[in-house]
């Protein structure tokens, strides 16, 4: 479309094509908190925490324990970067050494 005089813009929109790239697309990875091995804590304690603050039943927080003990660590949530900030101050509170970072 000619322009009426030089220097005049035009009101027609513009459209362009944007493309993204695969990491783009990529879905977002959850974040998790990683609760760490101490030598403080009593193992019946850690279970305990797992059910009090995650609601875990006895088992799944007893596993948990286990993996902390014996792995030196586990990753007790998954969630957003908000939610596992929240969770690891939570088990700073306990007492328990923990971390959170983007799952791989």
């Amino acid at each position: 479309m000619p322009r009426p005089y030089p220097g005049a813009v035009s009101l027609s929109p513009v459209i362009e094509e944007v493309s993204q790239s695969d990491a783009e697309l990529a879905p977002d990875h959850p974040w998790v908190t990683i609760v760490w091995n101490d030598p403080v804590n009593l193992m019946a304690y850690v279970s305990w925490v797992f059910q009090s603050h995650f609601g875990y039943s006895r088992e799944k927080a007893e596993s948990l324990m286990l993996d902390v003990h014996h792995k030196g660590r586990a990753v007790v949530s998954t969630g957003s970067r908000e939610a596992m900030e929240a969770d690891t101050e939570a088990m700073h509170g306990f007492g328990l050494w923990a971390t959170f970072r983007k799952d791989q």
